[in-house]
């Protein structure tokens, strides 16, 4: 069973994705997830994944967490850097780190892993290239403790 949990997070986690690409597209994310808050795991990637789902004012907290992460250290005019499966009906959403970002977009055999990992499945150990640094581990510590 561990197998085929495994097989089927990769292969959506390697599965098409789309870029909220504005600011407001992300805000229309983010309410569809906060309408439907239960059943997520919340997986940083660097750190163990998560053996049980978020609870309610867990996954809530998070997503306010960091969208104002992203909308202070992103310094951009759109996002562009959460993409979802489904923007209308989201199952997993890949938040990447603007202190890493790399080259997100476009086509890659090998592409830069997210920071975090929002899923309906239970993530398995995407292994980080990078150590994390301090800073996101203390704030990933703040939120899940």
């Amino acid at each position: 069973m561990q197998e085929n949990t495994d097989s089927d997070y990769r292969s959506a986690f390697r599965g098409s994705f789309t870029s909220a690409l504005r600011w407001h597209h992300l805000d229309d994310l983010w309410e569809r997830l906060r309408q439907d808050p239960e059943g997520w795991y919340v997986y940083s990637i660097g750190h163990e994944p998560p053996v049980k789902v978020a609870s309610r004012e867990e996954f809530l907290n998070f997503l306010h967490e960091i969208d104002k992460l992203l909308r202070e250290e992103h310094e951009e005019d759109y996002c562009g850097i959460v993409y979802a499966d489904d923007l209308e009906k989201p199952s997993m959403v890949k938040i990447y780190d603007p202190n890493n970002l790399g080259v997100v977009c476009g086509y890659s055999d090998n592409p830069p892993l997210p920071g975090w990992v929002l899923s309906r499945i239970p993530p398995v150990d995407m292994e980080a290239d990078r150590p994390l640094p301090n800073n996101r581990k203390r704030w990933w510590q703040k939120l899940f403790g």
